[in-house]
């Protein structure tokens, strides 16, 4: 599995980081089409398959947030 993916479902232009060590699976949200540069916006343990609905909800949210800044 590749460490980096799109995420579309949170927005054009974010992709998630895979993050696997002895104490557990890491997803990281980034932004790389912000003209500042690189937004890393999100971060969480990850303990499911799929993404939690929540943790997309408060990305939407937190890259929002920093592009009306």
């Amino acid at each position: 599995m590749p460490n980096s993916r799109p995420m579309p479902a949170v927005a054009a232009g974010v992709s998630e980081l895979r993050v696997r060590d002895e104490d557990g699976v890491f997803r990281v949200f980034y932004y790389t089409a912000a003209p500042q540069g690189v937004l890393v916006f999100h971060a969480f343990v990850k303990k499911t398959q799929r993404t939690p609905p929540l943790e997309i909800a408060l990305a939407r949210k937190r890259l929002k947030e920093l592009l009306d800044a």
